[in-house]
């Protein structure tokens, strides 16, 4: 495979810019701004650039003032911003309100079946009684084994491996290795039944993610390993020669996303040159798509499980987006970690 063509200036200016304008938006404690923050910690640690994590302490200190507002499965996921502030400033503050999350999770978030958390929300309006949605894995499972390895607490990082586990069980195709965006337990079935490509991101970025934190001695170190081997030798053969990925990611009329693009692209970066070429149009593909004032564009609106694909395509992609910030400073940040630390 040929060697990724990386410059690193325009790199580090990119993040720049992404970074002053994810601060430019307003965000809630909810998960519009946990990937946002996940991704501006992933630029603090590729930079060491210490006024990203001032701005980001800044807005998590002011946000804690007033305590924690209802949790939700998808609201911990602020949980990955506390976890990196307290790494960095040693203030339990940050610590003992990440446990807090952990302990909902644990404790008081909704299951179903097999232990699997139910997909909720921060809002009274929309519930999903016993669905599993593949967001979970980034919003609740990566964050528990986090914390669980962090803290050195077992059930937490045992609960996190559950949420892996039972959303592969039910939410990865067999047949094409693609994940499915979600799981009706009660009427058992996908719902629309479609491989939708921040979905697909979601899995794919969290399972790179486990590898590292898994120890390869662990049982559930084979199983990820081979869950994301499949779903990304069947990614890179959707590719566009954009280098991005299509919303429904096997039907080619339908919009290419940034987003679902970047997390996609983060976890091919992890795996080595033997992606390289998909990569290198991935960098080419998703610079492309980022203006001066560090908007990403191209990434489609919250989306839920929609009732078919014309649903999916439908969804409007014109206005910035915390994840498309977020998933785009994740990849980007992995660009800079390949650069310098290639194998």
């Amino acid at each position: 495979m040929p060697a990724l063509v990386i410059d690193e200036n325009r790199i580090l200016n990119v993040i720049d810019r992404i970074v002053d304008r994810t601060f430019r938006m307003d965000f809630s404690w909810d998960w519009p701004g946990g990937v946002a923050f996940y991704g501006v910690c992933e630029a603090y640690a590729a930079t060491g650039k210490a006024e990203y994590l001032d701005r980001l302490k800044a807005w998590v200190d002011e946000n804690m003032e007033d305590g924690l507002p209802k949790l939700s499965v998808n609201g911990v996921s602020i949980g990955h911003s506390l976890m990196t502030l307290y790494g960095a400033t040693k203030d339990e503050r940050y610590i003992e309100t990440a446990t807090e999350m952990a302990e909902f999770l644990l404790h008081d978030a909704e299951r179903f079946g097999d232990g699997i958390l139910q997909h909720t929300v921060n809002s009274e309006t929309y519930n999903f009684p016993e669905q599993a949605w593949v967001d979970t894995m980034f919003m609740a499972g990566y964050f528990l084994l986090r914390i669980g390895k962090l803290l050195d607490r077992s059930d937490y990082f045992e609960d996190g491996l559950k949420q892996y586990h039972g959303h592969e069980n039910v939410l990865q195709d067999p047949v094409t290795n693609l994940y499915y965006h979600g799981w009706d337990n009660i009427n058992r079935n996908h719902m629309s039944g479609i491989h939708w490509a921040r979905g697909n991101a979601w899995a794919a970025l969290t399972m790179a993610r486990a590898l590292e934190i898994v120890p390869v001695t662990h049982p559930s170190f084979m199983i990820i390993e081979g869950s994301l081997r499949d779903q990304l030798s069947a990614l890179v053969r959707l590719q566009n020669d954009s280098g991005l990925w299509h919303t429904v990611l096997d039907d080619p009329s339908s919009p290419l996303e940034t987003s679902g693009s970047a997390g996609i692209a983060t976890a091919l970066l992890t795996k080595g040159r033997i992606y390289n070429k998909y990569t290198q149009r991935s960098i080419d593909g998703i610079l492309a798509r980022i203006t001066e004032d560090g908007a990403v564009t191209g990434v489609s609106a919250g989306t839920a499980v929609m009732k078919d694909a014309e649903g999916y395509k439908n969804v409007p992609d014109k206005r910035i987006q915390g994840w498309g910030q977020g998933l785009t400073l994740a990849f980007l940040s992995e660009v800079l970690k390949v650069k310098h630390n290639p194998y």
